[in-house]
């Protein structure tokens, strides 16, 4: 089984939206016993808040829930615990790497790093546009699953 974990600022926005976008297409494909996915925050601010509501709301527009998600903070341990580690832009992978200790294992990357225009994924927070976040999530894991699929076809 492969565990991933997406990891933004507060874990109300990006992270979550890519958490669940994951695990829709996972489950599309038909695939969700080879995958445990889940995300993360860098920061305290957020913790224990609901997925921010124009999130939820666009999540929800493509036929996606993500009832019950409460926002929890990284932990050195869930280096150990999870496969990859997916950030949302550079900021977030500096302040991955310092939590975890390092990258030792190689298991941080960023989630436009899987598609054609590596980049960090738009963030909401500031730019209100949750559309251009949700595309960015959608291709990201896209081509996440893509990856993952094409080396577990290969082994």
């Amino acid at each position: 089984m492969k565990k991933i974990l997406f990891v933004c600022h507060g874990n109300i926005c990006r992270s979550p939206m890519a958490e669940f976008i994951m695990k829709k297409l996972v489950e599309n494909a038909r695939r969700q016993g080879d995958f445990h996915i889940a995300s993360a925050a860098t920061s305290t601010e957020e913790l224990g808040n609901s997925v921010y509501p124009p999130a939820r709301r666009k999540l929800a527009e493509h036929g996606i829930s993500c009832d019950g998600k409460t926002a929890r903070q990284l932990t050195r341990r869930d280096y150990d615990e999870y496969d990859l580690l997916i950030g949302m832009d550079s900021y977030n992978i500096r302040n991955m790497k310092r939590m975890c200790g390092g990258d030792p294992e190689g298991k941080i990357h960023l989630l436009m790093d899987f598609t054609d225009r590596p980049g960090e994924v738009a963030d909401p927070w500031y730019t209100g546009d949750f559309s251009a976040t949700y595309r960015d999530c959608m291709e990201g894991c896209e081509g996440l699953l893509r990856r993952l699929t094409d080396v577990s076809q290969r082994s």
